[in-house]
Parts: structure tokens; C-alpha cells; sequence
């Protein structure tokens, strides 16, 4: 298992847009990532509700994980996304 750390930094934290943002690049990964409040119970990244449900805030850690192969390029790129607030995936880190 391949995991990450990371400080939400959109300072509305995993909602609406940043939700949505984030969601679309976790499908992109092409990787079955899960995503969790630091002590939490992980849920599917690639689903929207599930991580609308979380309430992740600004400033808040989460935890990105995955089993797959290659993992580690994607829930680097992920991390970035979220630590970073980025409005778009970025190509490379």
C-alpha cells in the first residue's frame, strides 16, 4: 500500500469545485486511488459523492492511498493537486 499525507489547500476544502477537480484527476490517474480524513475511513477517489461526504476542510491533513502498480507517479501528482489547491492537474512534478 502506497500512501500520502497531504494539507487540503483550497481554503474551501474538498468541495463543490475542488471536489470536482479533484475527482476528475483521481479517474485520470488511471490507478484505484482511495482518499480519507486522516484518521478516517478511506473512500473511493474517483467518486464524487463519497468524497463530498468526507467534508474535508481547508487546512485539514487527508490520506491518498493505493495498491495498484505504478501508484507512486499518481498519488504524487495527487497530492500536489491538493496540497497546492491547483485548479488543474499538473503534468508533471
Amino acid at each position: 500500500m502506497v500512501e500520502r499525507r497531504v494539507t487540503v489547500g483550497w481554503a474551501e476544502g474538498l468541495h463543490a469545485r475542488p471536489a470536482s477537480i479533484f475527482v476528475r484527476a483521481a479517474t485520470a490517474s488511471g490507478v484505484p486511488v482511495t482518499i480519507a480524513k486522516a484518521d478516517g475511513n478511506p473512500v473511493n477517489a474517483a467518486s464524487m459523492l463519497a468524497v463530498l461526504g468526507l467534508g474535508a476542510q481547508g487546512g485539514e491533513e487527508i490520506v491518498l492511498a493505493s495498491e495498484a502498480d505504478g501508484s507512486d507517479a499518481a498519488l504524487d501528482r495527487l497530492a500536489k493537486l491538493v496540497s497546492e489547491g491547483l485548479d488543474e492537474l499538473p503534468e508533471t512534478v
